[in-house]
């Protein structure tokens, strides 16, 4: 029986060095596991530690050595020093807590968040559909339907929700470990750009992004939620594997507009849901309609229609269509996000928000 990454990674976080070991200080690197061979790099900070390194080289090739099934090991020290570039990609922190840590093993299937109920994933397969404003205005909508609401930005590259729901305080971590989430308009939210400097750029490659989701999860003091609403990135990447395999989910809502090159890229993410064994609650057409406020006149600018159809196809709930509207837009861009009112806007949010309620997944 070959030896898997994740054991690899498991005897690694045994390996004490100066401070911690070297998974809890993030120094591995690149671990393949090719048959019984396994390689990895250490990267320390500075030549100096690499040099202050080298006795938990050794240590840990001798600790995956002894895996069975390992018959050679070939571990590699690099050290790097500070740079100008560098600091554009380190991760944000929070006193002891940095997010965007290389993730930590995982063991068993997906796991609960403690205290939460629900979990639905906002997905789409391409950006612009207004998943966003959806995931943000829906969380408002169930808390003022008496739910117990949190809100994950999990859009680590393009976080958007902390303009959207008007918060733009630092998060505390009075411990150290555990990150106290900030509250807005009744409901529980998180985004790492309450971390960042809003036009800051998130430089990182995959294992960071997949680490930071894993800390925004399980390090945050979510409390007691009847539905924790995840707004996903755009398409059908590393954070959406890792949401879908690690994480127990109630299921998710795909958001598209109704034209035909938007739902195109749909369907990417319904397939990917399918083939990660996430169940579809139901799909949502944005942009459905646009009224003039001068007017009255009725247009469909990006078609209508379609979204419900595609529902139809599959076999899937359609769970409504959302109107295109100035005024959702400056809503969301002041900081009040439009279901927090009771326009006609805001009631489509509501009637949404209920149906989900009465299909007992919010």
């Amino acid at each position: 029986m070959s030896v898997t990454r994740d054991e690899v990674m498991a005897v690694l976080a045994r390996v004490q060095v100066p401070g911690g070991t070297l998974v809890s200080r993030d120094l591995v690197r690149a671990v393949m596991v090719e048959g019984g061979v396994v390689r990895f790099v250490i990267e320390a900070p500075t030549p100096a530690e690499a040099r202050e390194l080298a006795p938990a080289q050794v240590a840990a090739e001798m600790a995956v050595k002894a895996l069975p099934g390992v018959t050679d090991v070939q571990a590699v020290m690099t050290a790097h020093g500070p740079s100008p570039k560098a600091a554009t990609a380190a991760p944000p922190n929070l006193g002891p807590v940095k997010i965007g840590q290389h993730p930590t093993p995982h063991q068993g299937g997906p796991a609960r968040i403690a205290g939460v109920d629900r979990i639905i994933a906002i997905g789409s397969g391409k950006g612009g559909v207004g998943k966003s404003t959806v995931s943000s205005n829906l969380a408002v909508a169930l808390a003022k339907q008496g739910r117990r609401v949190g809100l994950l930005d999990a859009d680590i590259y393009g976080p958007s929700q902390p303009r959207m729901m008007g918060v733009n305080k630092r998060p505390a971590s009075p411990d150290g470990k555990i990150i106290e989430p900030l509250h807005a308009h009744g409901v529980t939210m998180m985004s790492i750009g309450l971390m960042l400097k809003e036009d800051e750029a998130v430089i990182w490659r995959g294992p960071m992004l997949m680490g930071a989701l894993q800390q925004l999860l399980g390090q945050v003091a979510w409390g007691e939620l009847d539905v924790l609403i995840i707004d996903l990135p755009p398409g059908t990447g590393d954070i959406q594997l890792t949401l879908c395999q690690r994480t127990h989910l109630t299921g998710a809502i795909v958001v598209s507009t109704p034209q035909d090159v938007a739902l195109l890229d749909a369907r990417k993410a319904l397939d990917m849901f399918q083939k990660l064994k996430t169940p579809v609650l139901g799909l949502i057409e944005n942009m459905s309609t646009y009224i003039c406020p001068n007017c009255g006149h009725e247009e469909h600018l990006f078609g209508h229609g379609g979204v419900a159809a595609e529902a139809n196809r599959l076999d899937l709930p359609f769970l409504g269509e959302l109107p295109l509207s100035i005024d959702v837009r400056l809503a969301g861009d002041a900081g009040t996000p439009i279901a927090v009112g009771n326009s006609p806007h805001a009631q489509a949010y509501a009637r949404l928000a209920q149906r989900l309620i009465a299909g007992g997944m919010a």
